[in-house]
C-alpha cells in the first residue's frame, strides 16, 4: 500500500530543502545535500513507507547535521511526536561538535539495536542510499575515493558491516528489501578490499 502524501509532507521537503541548502555531499563532486534527502525519501516510499516515514526521511539528518535538539523541537511542532521520535532515532549526534566517530558508530549501533521497523526502515534507506553513492563514485575514481570520508576505508566497511547485520534481525519485510541491496552493495565494497 502506497502511502497518501499531503500538505505535510510537501512542508517537509520545503523545509527539508531550506535547512539542508548550504549543505553539500562528500565526494570529489559535491553535489547539493537535498538529492540525499530526495534519495532516501524515494527509498523509503518505494518500499511501502508511511507518510510519517518518508517526511521522517527528509528530516533524517536535519537534528545531527543543522542545529540538535532545538531542531528536534522544531520537527515536532510542524510534524508530530512520530515524526520527531523517528528523526531522533536515526541520529547518531545530537550535539556539535560530534563526539568521535569510532564512538559515535558504536553507540548508534546499540541504539539501533532497540529500534523499531519504523526507524529501521528510514536508517536502512540513509545507509543504501549513502552506499549507491558510494558505489557510483568508487566506479568512477577508484580506491582513492575513500579518502574523502572522516574515517579509513576499514572503519567505513566495518560501520557498513555492522548496520547491515543489525537490520537484517529486522522482521519487517520492507526492511528486508532495503537491507537485501545494501547488503550486496557491501559485499561488493569487502570483495574489492
Amino acid at each position: 500500500m502506497s502511502a497518501n502524501l499531503g500538505p505535510r509532507f510537501h512542508q517537509a521537503l520545503a523545509f527539508a530543502s531550506l535547512l539542508h541548502q548550504e549543505q553539500r555531499r562528500k565526494g570529489p563532486r559535491p553535489a547539493p545535500y537535498v538529492g540525499h534527502l530526495l534519495g532516501v525519501c524515494a527509498i523509503v516510499l518505494e518500499n511501502g513507507g508511511t507518510e510519517d516515514e518518508a517526511i521522517a526521511a527528509l528530516l533524517h539528518d536535519a537534528v545531527e547535521d543543522q542545529g540538535g535538539e532545538r531542531t528536534a523541537q522544531r520537527i515536532r511542532e510542524a510534524f508530530g511526536d512520530e515524526v520527531a521520535r523517528i528523526v531522533l532515532a536515526c541520529s547518531d549526534a545530537k550535539t556539535v561538535p560530534k563526539p568521535p566517530w569510532r564512538a559515535r558508530k558504536e553507540g548508534f549501533h546499540a541504539h539501533l539495536c532497540t529500534q523499531d521497523a519504523a526507524v529501521m526502515l528510514v536508517s536502512a534507506a540513509d545507509k543504501l542510499d549513502n552506499a549507491r553513492a558510494t558505489q557510483r563514485d568508487l566506479a568512477r575514481d577508484g580506491e582513492a575515493f575513500w579518502a574523502t570520508f572522516n574515517a579509513s576505508k576499514a572503519d567505513s566497511l566495518w560501520n557498513y558491516r555492522a548496520v547491515v547485520e543489525i537490520y537484517r534481525g529486522c522482521a519487517d519485510e520492507r526492511v528486508a528489501r532495503v537491507v537485501s541491496e545494501l547488503g550486496a552493495i557491501v559485499d561488493g565494497f569487502e570483495q574489492r578490499s
